[in-house]
């Protein structure tokens, strides 16, 4: 099964941009999308063979998620449940026979960390319902997880420590997470590989310099190790300010 995710930066342009194409070309089993930025049926996106599932915003124009998938889920989730989380968009859940699936866009802890302490509240309330669905089945979790775990996946660093994405206490909630139960499915495969990203700054020509963070991942419940085969990030595909993340596992 191949599982492609892809924070777009508002779908509707991603589809200037070559979208529909890449999406045809790639033809995952599942899409995920991140930061969509639209309501359901503010514009029709012509995947033919797919499934779609919408969670979006109470303030359009914001935040997102949605799911295109070829298999119909046995149940599809929006949000996990806990009110204050759950005006967002942000997650959307799809039970499949052997095991959920899981799209996120982890908010962002914004400049000078001021929505930390509600990023952090996120992460426990995340990181518990996540577990919450262990208890049936295993589940692959994918999305914008707005953190740059360790050194090595991002490009600067030092001069980055502390900032939104590379505070201490983001990483430490990312480990915690990983020490749950998860493996990083792309340090499962490249423990070592360095200069590989999936996000880079509009400005500063970063793209173009390589100066990028890896914060779009493919969790998996550790039972599921022996049933990966593979993980990429797609540095070539353009359309957003990220590239999308790729697995593929045997289901």
């Amino acid at each position: 099964m191949k599982l492609i995710s892809w924070n777009v930066n508002g779908i509707r342009a991603a589809m200037k941009k070559g979208f529909l194409d890449f999406a045809a070309e790639a033809d995952p089993d599942i899409l995920c999308l991140q930061e969509t930025k639209m309501q359901e049926g503010q514009a029709e996106v012509p995947l033919e063979g797919y499934h779609q599932y919408w969670c979006s915003a109470d303030k359009k124009g914001y935040s997102g998620t949605a799911v295109f998938t070829k298999q119909e889920p046995l149940s599809v989730t929006r949000g996990i449940g806990i009110d204050v989380h759950d005006h967002e968009g942000r997650v959307i859940t799809c039970e499949y026979p052997d095991f959920y699936l899981v799209n996120v866009y982890v908010p962002n802890a914004q400049s000078e960390l001021k929505r930390l302490d509600y990023r952090m509240q996120w992460e426990d309330d995340f990181r518990d319902y996540l577990k919450s669905l262990e208890e049936t089945k295993p589940v692959v979790t994918c999305g914008d997880f707005n953190v740059a775990h360790e050194e090595i996946d991002l490009k600067n660093p030092k001069t980055n420590r502390g900032n939104a994405g590379f505070s201490d206490e983001e990483r430490a909630k990312m480990t915690a997470l990983l020490d749950a139960g998860f493996i990083d499915t792309w340090r499962y495969f490249y423990p070592d590989l360095e200069g590989v990203y999936s996000w880079w700054s509009y400005r500063f020509r970063a793209r173009d310099n390589n100066a990028g963070w890896r914060i779009d991942y493919f969790l998996v419940s550790d039972v599921l190790k022996d049933r990966l085969q593979g993980a990429g990030i797609l540095c070539d595909v353009y359309g957003s300010d990220h590239c999308p993340v790729s697995l593929d596992i045997d289901f």
